[in-house]
């Protein structure tokens, strides 16, 4: 009996022993977390450390990164096993965010990556996409000793330099996303690394440089995990390379978008890659037929081949019949000719009731859609714009009640259909830049859920329908450059949900209240110029939005001030040109639009001088010309604008000398002409390398042009006619690549005009190029004063400030910055002397030459 005691007890004590050992053990294998129960603290470390190399948040990302448990900070993600940190997600999701710059976007975290992540042994989902993490730099070798990631997305991101073949040593990584909407020198010459990824689902590299990489199908080929790769606008010249044996029979989604491959497409590799869903061969220029492997490919579900040759593609429709599963088609811009009724019928019928997008953007097809249209009843998108319809809209087409997006800009339309009410289900509609004519149908009204309507451009006429407000989802309405007239509905007022408003160029007419603005809480764009319109709106008014841009120009706001503008406090652009005001800058105004990088209140009778005081604006464009500015001088104020591009201060009555402004480096447009501005040239300009556009003409200017005029690269036109400038031109001047437009005209310069002309390579070659901008208007005027306009193709944004006198006529070109095929010297009216250099007979694309009123001799050089 005692030994059976003794027996148990020692059991028991041996079982106490190891059950006390085990938890010992099990604790020992615990994570080692914070006094307070929070993480790891290596681990929290590390993450403290990675926020230090964050220099700007913002958005406030990581203000939850402070306390001791840091798996509840925004973005780190523990194991509730473990403890330890497995997931870091701080990608930038802003909806304003350009893929294109993400280091200006005001969400994006900025700084570097720090090493310190290399703490976080655990971590297997690392996305920082979308931030200025490591701005022109490489991407940091050491993320390839992170060996436990499987998600790893820096897509987006500002790198340069080579892609680090370490990311080689992630064997564990399913997801590898580095590609980027951006050109910001990224390349890799080999991509061999890749193959010592065995589990590889997913690969990005969009836009990284791979032209110098040989063979990358048969590289890819040797990672049979493969369901999506993405190699858009990566530099390739070739997809031709034969596959003995293809192993990416798991492959879903390849898109080659934006290669120009520029070889047979029926040689390219993925024809027998059955498998696929997605195949993405836009901009590749692929050309000849199709070959018959793509009818074999029935599992597509979206084929892009925009910007292809499929105008010699003739066996397109016959291949496309066996694609049952196909939701989506793009055969934009292939310059497609005929009747829109073929492509159309060449859609595999198969498909009809699963089709949710047809793009046929940037074609030449004209006719009408079939009637059996209306049976593709999933269709959501239907995009036909930059075509060559007239007469477009068929009954059928009234069927397709899930249609959301409607785009057919850049047709020759010439009405909108009434039967468009039947379309309820439509939030996007284009039908801008037709010959649409009449007015707008009142049926545009039954559109509930429309929250894009683009109507611009067009002969639209009558009155804006009040019943257009019943959409009150609409977010962007542009009604401009029509033939509206009337009032504008002060139903507009209701549309809550509005974001951008454009009724500029139209002959609207009637007063503007408060009552338009009533409820429009997220209006951020509003453009009311060249119409008629007289806003009136109540000083005590208090603005239910915060405008980013406005443009008033030409609608009467005069003759004072208006103090409801003080309502626009933080607006970055404003537009008050031309608005009839008679007035002096109030002491609110440049305190209120300190924040403003664009201001135009040109064309107005504002008296008085410039503020004495600027500092703090941010300013960048500054238009203030065709006003009655005096003052005496140009206020040292104006130099506080380190960040100034563009200064109009032309067409004023300032006096004395130019300040000068070292603090200014970055002007590209300076106006001071028409003025009686004295002293020298502005030394200043010096170190603004940037300049393309100089006006100082019509003033009290004189000396010696410096000789570092010819440093200043980009100019292009220099106005410096009708001043007191002597002595000799600088040759310096004749190393402007760039310049098209020179006037030295009634000077006193003297001496010969420099030999080396033929250096001015824009004038040596000639002009065939005509830029896309608004129509500007010429007027000639003769010697007695007479006038008369007519329109000029060609004009920018500046002033009435290009002429050319040939002929006893003085041509004006129309206001604003004309880059234009003008190109034009005139040095008359001073005293040159010497013979004309026969170098001037190499400026072939030379519009103008005036070379009157000076002592010069020899023969006039003949033309090239």
């Amino acid at each position: 009996m005692h030994l059976t005691t003794n027996l148990l007890f020692t059991t028991f004590i041996i079982i106490s022993i190891t059950s006390s050992l085990e938890v010992v053990h099990a604790l020992a294998l615990q994570p080692q977390h914070a006094h307070d129960g929070g993480c790891i603290p290596a681990e929290r470390a590390a993450l403290l450390s990675f926020h230090k190399g964050v220099t700007s948040d913002n958005a406030g990302v990581l203000a939850s990164w402070h306390g001791h448990d840091c798996c509840r900070w925004r973005g780190v993600h523990c194991s509730n096993q473990t403890g330890h940190v497995i997931k870091l997600h701080l990608r930038n999701t802003s909806p304003d965010l350009d893929p294109y710059d993400v280091c200006d976007d005001a969400n994006s975290l900025v700084g570097e990556i720090s090493s310190s992540l290399l703490s976080l042994k655990h971590l297997e989902h690392m996305d920082l996409s979308m931030n200025c993490l490591g701005p022109n730099s490489v991407i940091p070798q050491f993320l390839g000793s992170m060996e436990n990631l499987r998600y790893l997305n820096l897509s987006g991101m500002p790198f340069t330099g080579r892609v680090p073949s370490q990311l080689g040593n992630l064997s564990n990584l399913q997801h590898l996303d580095l590609g980027t909407s951006s050109y910001y020198g990224t390349y890799s010459m080999d991509i061999t690394w890749l193959t010592k990824l065995p589990l590889l689902q997913y690969l990005s590299m969009s836009t990284i440089n791979l032209s110098r990489v040989d063979d990358w199908p048969g590289t890819l080929n040797m990672i049979p995990s493969l369901k999506v790769i993405n190699l858009a606008a990566c530099s390739l010249d070739t997809a031709s390379q034969s596959l003995p044996h293809l192993n990416l029979t798991k492959l879903e989604k390849l898109d080659l978008s934006g290669n120009n491959l520029g070889h047979s497409v029926a040689s390219s590799w993925f024809w027998n890659v059955t498998s696929l869903k997605y195949l993405g061969l836009g901009g590749t220029r692929l050309f000849t037929k199709f070959p018959d492997t793509l009818g074999n490919m029935t599992s597509l579900k979206v084929l892009d081949l925009s910007e292809s040759s499929l105008d010699e593609s003739g066996n397109l429709k016959s291949l496309l019949k066996n694609l049952c599963c196909l939701e989506i088609l793009d055969l934009s811009g292939n310059f497609m000719n005929g009747d829109i009724r073929m492509p159309m019928e060449g859609l595999p019928r198969c498909a009809w009731d699963k089709l949710t997008e047809l793009h046929f953007h940037g074609n030449r097809f004209n006719g009408t859609l079939p009637n059996f249209i209306g049976e593709f009843r999933s269709l959501s998108v239907l995009d036909l714009s930059s075509n060559n319809f007239v007469e477009l809209i068929p009954p059928g087409l009234m069927n397709l009640v899930r249609l959301t997006n409607l785009d057919l800009r850049q047709n020759q339309l010439n009405r909108i259909p009434i039967e468009i009410g039947a379309l309820t289900a439509l939030t996007y509609l284009d039908m801008s830049h037709n010959n649409l004519t009449g007015s707008i149908a009142v049926e545009l009204g039954k559109l509930k859920h429309l929250a894009f309507l683009f109507l611009e451009d067009n002969k639209l006429t009558g009155p804006i329908p009040p019943e257009v407000m019943n959409s009150t989802c609409l977010t962007f309405l542009d009604l401009s450059s029509n033939h509206f007239n009337g009032s504008v509905p002060t139903e507009l007022g209701s549309l809550k949900n509005l974001v951008d408003l454009d009724l500029s160029k139209n002959n609207l007419n009637g007063v503007i209240t408060e009552e338009h603005f009533a409820n429009l809480k997220g209006l951020k764009m509003i453009d009311f110029s060249s119409n008629n319109l007289k806003i009136v709106v109540d000083s005590n008014w208090r603005s239910p939005f915060r405008l980013q841009s406005a443009v008033f120009s030409s609608c009467q706001m005069g003759p004072l001030f208006p103090t409801w503008l003080q309502q626009l406090r933080g607006i970055d652009s404003l537009d008050i040109s031309s608005t009839a005001l008679e007035d002096k800058f109030p002491n609110w105004f440049w305190y209120t639009f300190s924040q403003s990088t664009y201001l135009n209140i040109s064309n107005n009778q504002i008296s008085g001088s410039l503020p004495e005081h600027m500092d703090g604006m941010d300013l960048e464009e500054l238009y203030l010309s065709s006003n009655r500015l005096t003052g005496g001088y140009i206020p040292e104020s104006i130099c506080k604008l380190q960040q100034l591009l563009y200064l109009d201060l032309s067409n004023n009555l300032l006096e004395g000398e130019i300040p000068q402004c070292f603090g200014i480096q970055k002007l590209q447009f300076l106006l001071l002409g028409n003025n009686s501005l004295s002293g020298k040239f502005p030394t200043f300009l010096q170190n603004n390398t940037n300049m393309e556009f100089l006006d100082l003409a019509w003033n009290k200017l004189s000396g010696r042009l410096p000789t570092w005029i010819g440093d200043l690269e980009e100019l292009s036109f220099v106005l410096l006619g009708h001043n007191a400038f002597s002595d000799n031109t600088p040759a310096d001047i004749t190393s402007l690549r760039s310049l098209q437009y020179v006037d030295l005209s009634c000077n006193n310069f003297s001496g010969a005009i420099p030999w080396h002309l033929s250096n001015l390579t824009f004038m040596t070659e000639v002009q065939n190029k005509f830029m896309d901008m608004d129509d500007r208007f010429i007027g000639t005027s003769d010697i007695h004063g007479s006038y008369m306009e007519f329109p000029v193709m060609g004009a920018g944004h500046l002033g009435e400030i290009l002429s050319v006198v040939t002929k006893g006529q003085q041509l004006v070109y129309g206001r604003t910055l004309a880059y234009f095929s003008l190109v034009s010297l005139d040095l008359s009216q001073n005293k040159l002397s010497g013979e004309i250099p026969s170098s001037l007979s190499s400026l072939a694309s030379l519009a103008a030459l005036n070379l009157s009123y000076n002592n010069l001799c020899g023969r006039i050089p003949s033309s090239p």
